[in-house]
């Protein structure tokens, strides 16, 4: 199903942002994304009050949004502001100025604010389980996510534009009051030996940082993981590190100032929680806000699965069958759970390539899976997906040679190539349509692979095909048998 696009506006301590949402329901794609580094609440743990500059340049960025919104056809514009508006003694005279502009701001309590932040993290990571700590200009937001719900949540005003009074007598001072909050909050054991999902602009940043400081070969935010005791050596290395444009291209320089702090902020979580791992959310509280409004069938729902399905809807020549497809080839497999939903995705992705020249088609399959906007999927599951495409799009040589390669074992690469190989015969043998798959089987008998063909389709049994099932029973070793039903 396709939505008309959806904004929305989050004023933040630190940032002004509009994200416009369009596609299908329960992931949509963000059509466009913009950020003003607007400064809101640099002045609150001094003043208390909203900055006058930090308004203006808010109010000029929401000017702009305004006009942008109505020039893209936007049906429904969302606009919340977080901690800095909540707290600051000026804070209802700054929504008097926006509403003034044609938008209805709404300040979000700070328990909700934590609420939408789980939301958001179960949103493109459905099988979360631990602690969602969202950190922002003004506060800390933590929640508890467990079997698709937020359980409980909490907001703690302890931002990266708060603490500078703290930092100044000292970083002990300003993690013991850190620590204590989180206790008093609730938190102090609810995370032990369970993921820590970070979200915010800082807490990427670092993550960043990281990708860049261990050469990873995929940086794709999302899911990126890190061992608890990481963060202490990168505080370490941050002292020495020129970090700039050249070094890390697609670094928020504006995010420099602050990562000191957070790097302290997220050393301090971690030895109150003491998690088992940390995990990168690109989602969060807009996200969360957006997934709080779906019923709960459309909530169920894969986002990969979703995803994938509406790309290939897309790009595929006829109507797409990926699900079919997947099941035509399943028999032969016996994959684990979370293989079969990577094997799925594969096969809505099947025939994406079609319209590039077939000397890159295999190239364009790898490009997709691997940098394609997806969630719900790690960067070895994006590794599998493109091996499946790239054996599926008629790769030649070894994609193994590929530097992302490393971060699967053999054996997963291997049953990617053959879900691929499966996948490429299923396409030929049905030019890329349903019917041929529908009266087709595909199955395995001792030390044989079979293809089943009802009586009048056995003229599709031509050479291209004969040497697709033979190409795959050799990487399955079995022989060829080919009945007809």
């Amino acid at each position: 199903m396709k939505n008309k696009p959806v904004a929305i506006i989050d004023v933040g301590s630190n940032s002004v942002r509009l994200v416009v949402y369009a596609g299908a329901t329960r992931i949509p794609w963000i059509i466009f994304n913009e950020k003003v580094m607007a400064g809101l609440g640099q002045t609150i743990a001094e003043t208390g009050a909203l900055s006058e500059a930090g308004q203006e340049r808010a109010l000029a960025a929401l000017r702009r949004f305004r006009l942008l919104t109505r020039e893209m056809g936007v049906i429904r514009t969302r606009v919340v502001a977080t901690a800095a508006v909540r707290d600051a003694s000026n804070g209802a005279d700054f929504l008097r100025r926006v509403k003034a502009i044609g938008f209805r701001p709404r300040v979000l309590p700070g328990r909700e604010e934590g609420v939408m932040a789980g939301l958001g993290v179960l949103s493109g990571i459905p099988g979360a389980d631990g602690i969602v700590a969202d950190l922002g200009g003004g506060s800390l937001e933590l929640a508890e996510v467990r079997d698709g719900e937020v359980i409980d949540s909490a907001s703690i005003p302890f931002g990266v534009l708060r603490v500078g009074a703290l930092t100044g007598k000292g970083e002990n001072s300003l993690a013991r009051k850190l620590a204590q909050a989180v206790e008093k909050a609730g938190f102090g054991k609810r995370g032990r030996k369970r993921p820590l999902y970070m979200v915010g602009g800082s807490w990427r940043a670092l993550a960043r940082i990281d990708m860049l400081l261990t050469d990873h070969p995929l940086p794709v935010m999302h899911q990126h993981r890190m061992a608890p005791d990481r963060p202490g050596q990168l505080q370490a290395a941050l002292k020495s590190l020129k970090i700039d444009r050249k070094t890390i291209p697609s670094f928020s320089l504006s995010r420099l100032p602050t990562l000191p702090v957070a790097t302290l902020m997220l050393r301090t979580l971690i030895e109150v929680v003491k998690p088992s791992e940390l995990i990168v959310s690109s989602f969060g509280i807009r996200e969360g806000l957006l997934y709080s409004e779906l019923d709960p069938e459309t909530r169920a729902r894969d986002p990969l699965i979703e995803a994938a399905r509406d790309a290939g809807r897309g790009l595929s020549r006829f109507e797409e069958h990926g699900a079919l497809l997947d099941r035509w080839i399943a028999p032969i497999f016996d994959d684990e759970p979370w293989a079969r939903r990577l094997r799925l995705a594969a096969c809505m992705l099947a025939d994406v390539a079609w319209q590039a020249h077939p000397d890159f088609r295999a190239e364009r399959g790898v490009d997709m899976a691997l940098h394609g906007n997806w969630v719900g999927i790690d960067a070895p599951g994006r590794v599998m997906v493109a091996q499946a495409l790239f054996a599926n799009f008629g790769g030649s040589g070894k994609f193994g040679d590929h530097a992302v390669a490393c971060l699967c074992t053999p054996d997963e690469l291997q049953q990617a190539s053959r879900w691929g190989l499966a996948m490429r015969l299923g396409q030929r043998l049905s030019g890329g349509v349903a019917t041929s798959l529908e009266r087709s089987k595909l199955s395995l008998a001792p030390g044989l692979l079979r293809l089943t063909l009802q009586d009048g389709q056995r003229e599709l049994y031509g050479e291209a095909v004969d040497r697709r099932l033979k190409t795959l029973a050799n990487a399955l070793e079995r022989k060829t048998e080919v009945s007809i039903c």
